[in-house]
């Protein structure tokens, strides 16, 4: 994974969707 500050749109929506599931 690459040293990032913060997220990028489509991560943001994948971590989203998980919650979602959960």
């Amino acid at each position: 994974m690459k040293n990032r500050r913060g997220f990028t749109l489509i991560e943001l929506l994948v971590v989203i969707a998980i919650i979602a599931i959960l």
